[in-house]
C-alpha cells in the first residue's frame, strides 16, 4: 500500500485526518464523524459474512467523493474463516432460541471486530489512517414479502456494531437493510447502487452477477434511474450444504467444481428443481437460506446416496439453468456482457455452464475489469457506509421495491 496526500482535518489541521484513540471516547464524536466528509482520501473498511456463512470478508477501500463522483480503490482484502464452533452456531440460526440469538449477536461482533483489525492494523503499521467501518453483519433471518402473511419483509442481521467500534476505535455504520424494509422494500439487494457507481460503462449494458450463497443480478446501464436488480435463486448454497454433510464438515465447498465435473447430470432432477415457485416470481424478489439451504438439500441426499458427484453435477446444472432462465426472462434489454463476482466466479464447472447457456453474450469474472471477484460485496458495504456518511441514499427502489430512496444504516460513534 502506498500513502497518498490527504486533505487536512477540519478540526485539527493534521494531514492524516481525524484520529480515534482505541479505548477512549472523543469529546465530540459526532463532529469528528461528519468532519470525515472533508477528508480525502477516506479509508473505509467493509465487512460482510454472506449467506454461505463460511467466514468474514474484510476489504480496506480508499474512497474519494460520494454519489456519482465516487472513486474506489481496493487496498487490502482478507477473509477470516469462522472457528468451527462459531460456524456451527451460525448454520443453526434457523432453530436458534432468543437466548442464543443474544449471545451470538455479541460473539459475531467480536469476530467481525477481529476481521476488521486484519486489514486495519497492517494499514496503520504502514502509516495509513483508517477512518470508518461499514458492517453488513451476518444474516440471521430474512423473510421476503412473498413469504410473509402480511406481505411485509423482515430481516435480522447479527454482529453488534458497538463491539466493532470498541475494538477498532472507529465509527461504524451497520444494519443497512431495515430502513429499506421500513419503506416497504425487501431490504435486498443493496449492492445494485454500488454496481452502478463502480461498474457502469458508457454505451454498454452490463449484468453484474454475484454468485455467493444466493445468485443475484444487477442490470447496469448509463442511467441510474434504469438500474434494477433481483435475486435469481440459489448459487453456491445447495452445493456447499451437500459437500459439508458428506465430508462431515471437513470440506466447506466443491473446490473448483471438481466433484461436480466428475458426476453425471440427472436431467430429471434438474427439471424437478426448476419448478421451484421462487423462480417464477417476478422481480423485485429476494430469497435466502430458508428456501435453498439445508431444508432444500437434505431430502436429496438420501435419494443420491452413493451418487454424491451426480448430485453435485445436477445441482450445479440447476444453478446454471435457474440463473440463465432468470436473466433471459426478467432482463428487459439486450446485454453486452455478464460480469461475475462471488465464490462462483472461481468454479470453472459452473462458469462453463453459464457461458454455454448465455452465449453469445460474454461471461467474464469481475477480475477482468480490475476488481477481485471475492471482494466485491465487502467493498460494497464500504461504499454504502461512505454514502451514509454523506447523507446519501443507499437503496434503489427499483431493486428492493421500497417506496422511495432512503439513507441506510445505524451509526455507532
Amino acid at each position: 500500500m502506498d500513502e497518498r496526500r490527504e486533505s487536512s482535518s477540519p478540526l485539527t489541521g493534521a494531514t492524516c485526518g481525524p484520529r480515534w484513540s482505541r479505548g477512549t471516547v472523543a469529546l465530540d464524536p459526532l463532529a469528528r464523524l461528519f468532519a470525515l466528509r472533508g477528508v480525502e482520501p477516506r479509508r473505509v473498511v467493509g465487512l460482510i459474512s454472506g449467506t454461505s456463512a463460511d467466514g468474514i470478508d474484510a476489504a480496506l477501500v480508499e474512497l474519494r467523493g460520494s454519489g456519482t463522483s465516487t472513486e474506489a480503490r481496493l487496498l487490502d482484502f482478507r477473509s477470516r474463516a469462522y472457528e468451527p464452533e462459531l460456524r456451527a452456531r451460525v448454520l443453526a440460526l434457523g432453530e436458534a432460541t432468543a437466548e442464543e440469538l443474544l449471545h451470538l449477536h455479541y460473539a459475531l461482533g467480536e469476530a467481525l471486530g477481529r476481521a476488521a483489525l486484519d486489514v486495519i492494523e497492517p494499514a496503520r503499521r504502514a502509516g495509513l489512517s483508517v477512518h470508518l467501518v461499514g458492517s453488513h453483519g451476518q444474516t440471521a433471518r430474512h423473510h421476503p414479502r412473498a413469504a410473509s402473511p402480511d406481505g411485509r419483509a423482515a430481516t435480522l442481521q447479527l454482529a453488534e456494531p458497538a463491539i466493532i467500534a470498541e475494538r477498532t476505535g472507529l465509527p461504524v455504520v451497520a444494519d443497512f437493510r431495515p430502513r429499506d424494509v421500513a419503506a416497504g422494500g425487501e431490504g435486498a439487494p443493496l449492492v445494485p447502487l454500488v454496481d452502478w457507481l463502480l461498474f457502469r460503462s458508457p454505451g454498454r449494458t452490463r449484468v453484474c452477477l454475484n454468485l455467493g450463497g444466493i445468485a443475484n443480478v444487477t442490470i447496469v446501464g448509463e442511467d441510474v434511474d434504469r438500474v434494477y436488480a433481483f435475486d435469481l435463486g440459489p448459487a453456491n448454497m445447495p452445493m456447499d450444504v451437500a459437500v459439508q454433510v458428506w465430508t462431515g464438515g471437513a470440506e466447506a465447498f466443491d473446490r473448483d467444481g471438481r466433484r461436480a465435473a466428475a458426476g453425471r447430470v440427472d436431467t430429471g432432477l434438474v427439471g424437478e428443481l426448476m419448478r421451484h415457485p421462487f423462480l417464477a416470481l417476478p422481480p423485485p424478489k429476494s430469497t435466502g437460506r430458508e428456501a435453498f439451504g439445508a431444508v432444500f438439500v437434505r431430502p436429496l441426499l438420501a435419494r443420491f446416496a452413493g451418487r454424491e458427484a451426480d448430485l453435485l453435477a445436477s445441482l450445479t446444472r440447476f444453478v446454471a439453468e435457474a440463473t440463465t432462465d432468470g436473466i433471459r426472462r426478467y432482463v428487459r434489454e439486450p446485454v453486452d456482457e455478464v460480469l461475475v463476482s462471488g465464490g462462483g466466479a472461481r468454479n470453472p464447472t459452473l462458469m462453463a455452464a453459464l457461458a454455454d447457456r448465455l452465449a453469445p453474450v460474454p461471461v467474464r469474472s469481475l477480475a477482468a475489469v480490475g476488481m477481485d471477484p471475492d471482494a466485491k460485496e465487502a467493498v460494497a458495504f464500504a461504499v454504502l457506509a461512505n454514502e451514509t456518511l454523506f447523507g446519501r441514499p443507499g437503496n434503489l427502489p427499483a431493486a428492493t421495491g421500497a417506496t422511495g430512496l432512503r439513507v441506510l444504516g445505524k451509526i455507532v460513534v
